[in-house]
């Protein structure tokens, strides 16, 4: 498999088998081929208390730290149940950036690169589109579907682009992932059942509260999330809602949200039946909780971890964390729908088709405007007013844009299907076009081969 495709190399990497298969550079190196590689560490490889070690300790992490002279861009994604590292690096050297970015989180967590790689996910080009897509659309999510996945997705490409971590690869890439988000909520039914990591956390909760109407809830935290909790208790007819925060941001997000602000941890707990952290400034520790014995549902949707885990062993307390909550996130109710996953796939394929197809585009562009600036030139040296050359040139620009317009869209519809080098011989033939100082793109079909076809490009 060439650049231009990928795929994923899932459980223990090998750097080895990394660049055979993903970044095996184009004939031509004298083009610059960029590739997007996703490192990933999530629940579907890691375990929570890895997860929480590793939330924790890449907490201040930016995605700057993250470059170097093989990564040029980058962001950092960290959200309840997911630590990745996405780079822009060139198809020859994304070994390097990987191992770097692997090295960097294992040492975080004081673990050997080799220790974390077995806990790690490495995707690359077309399959590390795909994943961005699916992650932002939620369909990676612990509660399939939820909503404040895009919102993560979207906040951690704005902090990279900010401090200018950000490239052409990332900017299309982040900026197509949301876009897919909001297509696959408004056309399939994730969009339409409201679903989020709070609620499905509620919905568990649920069996254990015998009347929401009734029950006192302390939410620590004053974030996104800690909006969303609220948001969703309303719903259930919560009327006592609280909220605490070790900021100071208590009392204008109470004000704002029209909840009860608390300025006393201890208190706060003690006039609580439910408590939900949502917060990444501090841990709830046992001397938190004044009245051990009092029966009381604790609910954690940190990472890291909110409740220090000696709160569970405390008599009167029923903790539900991340891990509890995604045991029965997976059951298969939660999978996720056909349809959305169809519109990743076809979405990410439409994405590297364009990046396949971009330098054949670009140099058609460029010998046609060539050839229509000489023209216009000879249009407004024959014309008598300057009306007269006006109208010409805008008729030449606008013939140029329909000329283009079929050949741009069958060099993605190329590209696609793996024959974007036919069409570029095609450039030659007919235009005296040759690509080869540019360098011919990697050819690779970006869908997978039926049963009984043969395999992609060889490797």
């Amino acid at each position: 498999m060439s650049a231009g495709g990928g795929d994923a190399v899932t459980g223990p990497f090998s750097l080895t088998e990394v660049r055979r298969t993903f970044l095996t550079p184009p004939r031509r190196a004298a083009y610059d081929w960029r590739v997007l590689i996703c490192v990933s560490v999530s629940h579907r490889t890691a375990s929570f208390d890895l997860l929480d070690r590793l939330s924790a300790a890449t907490e201040d992490l930016v995605a700057t730290e993250l470059l170097d002279a093989d990564a040029r861009g980058a962001v950092m994604l960290s959200t309840c149940n997911r630590i990745e590292a996405y780079l822009d690096v060139a198809s020859d050297s994304g070994q390097n950036a990987i191992a770097a970015v692997a090295g960097r989180l294992a040492a975080a967590v004081d673990l050997p690169p080799e220790a974390l790689r077995e806990h790690s996910e490495v995707l690359s080009g077309n399959a590390a589109l795909q994943h961005l897509f699916s992650v932002a659309s939620g369909l990676e999510s612990l509660a399939v579907g939820e909503d404040e996945i895009a919102g993560q997705v979207r906040r951690a490409y704005d902090s990279a682009r900010v401090s200018g971590a950000t490239t052409p690869v990332i900017d299309r890439a982040f900026q197509r992932a949301s876009k897919v988000s909001r297509e696959v909520r408004s056309a399939t039914q994730l969009g339409r059942q409201g679903r989020s990591l709070v609620q499905f956390a509620l919905d568990l909760a649920g069996h254990r509260v015998t009347d929401w109407r009734a029950a006192r809830v302390l939410v620590v935290g004053t974030g996104n999330y800690a909006a969303t909790a609220i948001a969703s208790l309303r719903g259930l007819g919560v009327a006592g809602i609280a909220v605490y925060s070790k900021t100071g941001r208590a009392q204008s997000f109470a004000a704002k949200y029209d909840v009860t602000p608390h300025h006393d941890l201890a208190e706060a707990i003690r006039a609580a039946e439910i408590v939900i952290t949502c917060t990444r400034r501090y841990t709830v520790t046992a001397a938190d909780v004044p009245d051990p014995d009092t029966r009381r549902l604790v609910i954690d949707l940190g990472m890291p971890r909110n409740v220090a885990p000696e709160v569970a062993q405390l008599p009167g307390v029923e903790l539900l964390d991340l891990r509890i909550i995604g045991m029965h996130a997976r059951l298969p109710e939660l999978a996720p729908e056909l349809a959305a996953r169809e519109i990743v796939q076809t979405q990410a394929e439409q994405h590297a088709a364009e990046q396949l197809a971009a330098p054949a585009i670009v140099a058609l562009r460029r010998h046609v405007f060539d050839a229509l600036d000489a023209e216009i030139a000879r249009a407004e040296a024959r014309a008598t007013t300057p009306d007269e050359a006006a109208a010409a040139t805008e008729a030449l620009r606008h013939l140029a844009g329909v000329l283009l317009h079929v050949p741009s869209e069958r060099a993605r519809q190329a590209a696609a299907r793996g024959a974007i080098e036919d069409f570029e011989a095609a450039l030659d033939a007919v235009y005296g076009i040759d690509l080869a100082p540019q360098g011919r793109c990697p050819a690779t079909p970006l869908r997978a081969p039926g049963p009984g076809a043969e395999a992609g490009a060889a490797s």
